[in-house]
């Protein structure tokens, strides 16, 4: 039983050395698709604030969420990554800002 422990352990070491870029990159991509998802309900397709949030909820939370309406710019932090997306206008939709 050890033994199938300690090759277990092994493994999972193994497949995080080989995914670590992978693995670096996830916290960046939960707040930015949160972020854009959420711009893109509520300001392209114009659905309430409420229905938008359930529509990019996740199983990993969110830390701070602000939807400034007058400027149609979404701020969501989650994991220690922020990120911003700001509606443009109806051609061009949302647009996630660096």
């Amino acid at each position: 039983m050890k033994r199938f422990l300690l090759l277990l352990l092994v493994l999972l070491l193994g497949w995080v050395v080989y995914e670590r870029e992978n693995l670096w990159a996830f916290p960046d991509i939960i707040s930015a698709y949160t972020a854009k998802e959420y711009c893109s309900c509520r300001y392209v397709m114009n659905n309430d604030a409420e229905y938008c949030r359930g529509y990019v909820k996740q199983w990993l939370p969110t830390s701070q969420f602000t939807d400034d309406p007058a400027s149609k710019t979404i701020t969501v932090s989650g994991m220690g990554r922020s990120h911003r997306a700001q509606w443009l206008s109806e051609r061009l939709g949302c647009r996630l800002n660096p």
